[in-house]
């Protein structure tokens, strides 16, 4: 009889963290990123800091997103690769996502909102704004620890000054057919830090 084997990754709590390096409890924290990160690449965080109703507006800002006809999707389109839309490709046919540049500016946001509903969209808008300056928090956090694990805080106004936030919403549509199809190709992402965040089922 085999045994199955599920990889279990780090669960690391950053609820009750305030922004205080070099107290206990940051540099509890920051180890355990270092430790992680070192071992599996990855880790599951807990961060209780984004309010349940932007939770919940976020996923239906996703769901008009994706309602909206194909056409006009696509208008967001960007010369940066995975930064517009991207979807209707045969290999991969039950996934589609949309990027949105510069997230965590109100203006910019703004700007792409009105290429996909040239009338505004001013909840849309704000909903994205809002969960993407939450969420930015737990990368500054996340990036912080690790610049200073390195003992590299010398660079560290520098590395957060150049960095831009780019919000990518995904859609995976159930298969039509108990067939397996796939759903995305494995990969790897080529920014310093992924957040991955996923509806509750």
């Amino acid at each position: 009889m085999g045994s199955e084997t599920s990889l279990k990754l780090p669960i690391i709590d950053f609820s009750n963290l305030g922004q205080n390096p070099g107290a206990a409890e940051w540099d509890l924290v920051k180890s355990q990123v270092r430790k992680a990160l070192e071992e599996f690449g990855c880790f599951e965080a807990l961060f209780d800091k984004i309010p349940a109703e932007i939770r919940k507006a976020i996923f239906g800002a996703v769901e008009e997103l994706f309602d909206l006809p194909l056409q006009t999707k696509m208008l967001n389109a960007s010369k940066k690769p995975y930064h517009g839309y991207v979807g209707q490709y045969p290999q991969v046919p039950l996934y589609e996502s949309m990027g949105i540049d510069d997230a965590t500016i109100a203006e910019e946001v703004e700007s792409m909102t009105r290429i996909l509903w040239p009338q505004g969209n001013q909840n849309f808008s704000n909903t994205i704004v809002s969960f993407s300056e939450q969420v930015s928090e737990l990368d500054h956090i996340v990036r912080r620890m690790i610049v200073e694990s390195l003992g590299l805080e010398k660079y560290l106004d520098e590395h957060m000054n150049c960095t831009n936030h780019l919000l990518r919403v995904m859609k995976y549509k159930g298969p039509e057919t108990t067939e397996t199809k796939l759903g995305l190709s494995s990969h790897t992402d080529k920014n310093m830090v992924t957040i991955l965040y996923r509806e509750s089922s």
